[in-house]
């Protein structure tokens, strides 16, 4: 595939300054992302979640359920980590034990980028790293307990190894290259669409540079056997969650159909636009994505082979598939920024070299300087803005169907009540179609069911129905007070109090 245009720099300089340099990076990121992590209100998709980690702390075994809850690779990671701070059942985990996985995944990008200075070239890379520890859409879902951030770390892992697997042909970088894909399948069913992108980027990547030259495509047959041993094991020990769950391989088959289901909308559909809206909005987000547009339309045009050529056609032909797919949630729009990052580092870093040969380089180095100030500036008000000051807000772009702070006064008043009436495990009935976040916020109650609607429910202590089932149970809640408490926008449930209340 060629050669990578800034090895030589990177090799110039010692590995150790290089790592340095991007240690200090990742501290940064780390120190932006700690802070508050208990308290934004969890989101459904993080509850659900939540619930898997808290079954397997509880002593119950993980089993692949590809409809709305992914691949095991989260939960692998979240288990021992929510152990080593001290949580071991789920009625002790809290927010903040959860959120520090996505924490570890986003610092764990930044230091990958690292790695990737050996193939895009330093500068470039130090500047992606510093745009994904500070920009807020990486900081934003780096603390949301989802797949994302662990998806897009293994992503970028998966880049480099296929680089290096196609520039060297050896049996070490293809197993590398098969076992990050493998566990990039672990992490989320949507690798397929990454997977084709690669593969529809390579192809691109021959026939625009390549397709000319004289090349020993031939791979060795013990790379080819070492990448299948590589995919399959990693598969076979995640999916079967290390051997105990062997029917996890037969769900897994389905998981290709319920996919294509899903892309087709089913109430997250949205507009070929929506990601292009989302990525420029912001006081800082038009300036990156006109800074990434140029650096990829540079790699493209640029004749001479490269990496970054490589990843121009695999973050176009990404883009169009998750353009193109009615399905759209905003933490998708992640897996778009880690190329954006790279070509934004690109561009600058050539702007910088091409005026630096027709102005004095104290005035250009000067001129960087107070504009990289600016940019920074305008990246931590829109950090400040949409993860810490609003981060379950309305109007917030990332706070996609959020659970109401309002939720909160929920277990609060059920323990006021349970005090006052001398109940040590009261009993909760839950009655609604789709109770999340629910489960998460009663945990600690040992005595809780939950009915769909219709569903005959057992006497309780006390009740939460959506207000579309108040009336079906009207005759059970007879006598009841209703209090009303807001689940996320537009949907409320309702906490049946005692009448003396």
């Amino acid at each position: 595939m060629g050669q990578a245009r800034g090895v030589s720099a990177a090799g110039g300089r010692s590995g150790l300054a290089r790592w340095g340099a991007f240690l200090v990076v990742a501290l940064l990121g780390l120190a932006i992302r700690l802070p508050q992590l208990g308290a934004r209100p969890m989101h459904t998709d993080e509850a659900v979640n939540a619930y898997m980690v808290g079954q397997l702390l509880d002593g119950q075994g993980f089993r692949y359920d590809p409809e709305d809850r992914h691949g095991p690779v989260l939960a692998a990671l979240a288990l021992p980590l929510a152990r080593l701070q001290g949580a071991r059942r789920f009625a002790g985990l809290t927010e903040a034990d959860l959120r520090l996985t996505p924490v570890v995944a986003g610092t764990a990008t930044i230091l990958l980028f690292g790695a990737g200075a050996e193939i895009f070239g330093f500068a470039p890379c130090l500047v992606a790293a510093l745009l994904f520890a500070t920009d807020s859409l990486p900081v934003y879902y780096d603390r949301y307990f989802i797949h994302e951030s662990l998806f897009v770390a293994v992503t970028l892992a998966l880049i480099l190894a296929v680089w290096r697997a196609g520039a060297t042909r050896s049996a070490g970088a293809a197993a590398l290259a098969a076992g990050c894909a493998a566990l990039l399948l672990a992490c989320k069913e949507t690798a397929v669409l990454h997977f084709a992108a690669l593969g529809g980027a390579a192809v691109c990547y021959w026939l625009w540079h390549l397709r000319r030259k004289r090349l020993a495509w031939r791979w060795r047959p013990a790379a080819l056997l070492a990448a299948a041993a590589a995919f399959l094991l990693v598969c076979l020990l995640l999916f079967t969650w290390f051997g105990t769950d062997w029917r996890a391989l037969a769900v897994l088959r389905q998981a290709g159909p319920d996919y294509l289901a899903r892309a087709g909308g089913e109430g997250h559909q949205k507009p070929f636009w929506y990601y292009a809206q989302l990525l420029s909005g912001g006081w800082s987000g038009t300036t990156l994505v006109v800074l990434a547009c140029a650096g990829a339309v540079r790699a493209v045009m640029e004749r001479r082979p490269s990496p970054y050529g490589f990843l121009a056609f695999y973050a176009i032909l990404l883009t169009g598939l998750y353009s193109f797919i009615p399905y759209k949630t905003p933490w998708l729009a992640l897996n778009l920024w880690l190329p954006m990052a790279l070509f934004a580092g690109l561009a600058a870093t050539w702007l910088f070299r091409t005026a630096a040969r027709y102005f004095p380089r104290r005035a250009v180095f000067a001129s960087f300087c107070f504009l990289g100030v600016l940019g920074t500036a305008l990246m931590a008000h829109d950090t400040r803005q949409r993860v810490f000051a609003d981060p379950g807000g309305e109007t917030n772009p990332y706070a996609y169907a959020h659970t109401s702070e309002d939720l909160l006064g929920l277990p609060a008043e059920i323990e006021e009540l349970a005090r006052q009436n001398h109940l040590t495990s009261p009993r909760i009935t839950v009655i609604a179609s789709d109770p999340w976040p629910l489960p998460w916020y009663l945990r600690r109650y040992s005595q809780v069911g939950f009915w769909q609607p219709g569903q005959p429910a057992g006497k309780a202590d006390f009740y939460i129905t959506s207000t579309e089932a108040a009336e079906e149970y009207q005759n059970q809640l007879q006598g009841l007070r209703p209090d009303f408490f807001g689940l996320r926008p537009g949907v409320l449930v309702v906490l049946w109090l005692p009448p003396s209340r």
